[in-house]
């Protein structure tokens, strides 16, 4: 049901088809590993991609970012050695009961996926006094992960599943891709088309963490104090649970 009263309140809000548009791309973006497809992926697409990330929120407006696209199979192939060999140094890393169930999952599509894309951070750009980093520092790193989730929903929205691949040893990747001093990984991404999104994260669906309950970790005025708000928290444990269901887009937005 339609919320009249913060529709005209808010006359810039898209209307609704666009809005069920919008949260679809959210609650349907995954991360993808091993569903990826060789077709390769259009030029046009790919820029736009590029794009949305390029338009991330950034602090400052400094804009730290860089996108390394990687299409070069033996690059790629070195790429995978890397990850070879920090997720086998992981892999001891967990309790001996979990450590077969996580050398069994699926962690990366760096061969698979026709494109990988590695997002950078250039600490240095804009100087060394930038408005927003004066206190928080690693704020150009937020911001270039903002670029990241810029990316990866406009990728949804195209139809290309993301993969991140974050098992990885950043100096030996630096060195590798020749980035320039100051400049660091903050994501390396695998992206291309794929079979098909999987209804729920896949790490999930094998069991290995649940979603967490949004109502458990929404806190009002104050940590701890959600329960300041019952009228909150009822309405995000109503829009959870049509989620989980898989009604939101239509319960929720209509």
């Amino acid at each position: 049901m339609a919320d009249t009263a913060c529709a005209l309140a808010a006359p810039d809000a898209y209307d609704t088809a666009a809005r069920r548009a919008v949260y679809r791309t959210i609650l349907e973006r995954r991360d993808t590993r091993g569903d990826f497809l060789p077709d390769p992926v259009a030029p046009e697409r790919l820029s736009r991609v590029l794009l949305a990330a390029h338009h991330g929120p950034s602090v400052g407006f400094m804009q730290p970012w860089d996108f390394v696209v990687l299409r070069d199979l033996e690059m790629r192939r070195r790429v995978h050695d890397l990850f070879a060999r920090a997720n086998a140094e992981a892999a001891l890393m967990f309790p001996p009961e979990r450590r077969e169930t996580y050398r069994g999952l699926k962690l990366e599509g760096i061969l698979e996926a026709p494109l990988n894309i590695c997002v950078t951070c250039d600490r240095s750009r804009a100087g060394p006094v930038v408005i927003g980093r004066t206190h928080i520092p690693m704020m150009d790193l937020f911001s270039s992960v903002c670029a990241v989730q810029n990316l990866w929903l406009a990728a949804r929205a195209e139809g290309l599943g993301v993969g991140w691949v974050s098992i990885l040893d950043n100096n030996a990747l630096k060195a590798l891709l020749g980035l320039p001093k100051g400049v660091i990984p903050v994501a390396y991404l695998c992206l291309g088309h794929v079979r098909g999104f999987h209804r729920r994260p896949e790490l999930e669906t094998a069991g290995w963490r649940r979603r967490l309950p949004l109502a458990d970790h929404v806190h009002v005025d104050g940590w701890g104090k959600a329960g300041a708000d019952e009228t909150l928290a009822g309405r995000i444990r109503d829009d959870q649970a049509a989620t989980e269901a898989g009604r939101f887009l239509e319960e929720r937005l209509g």
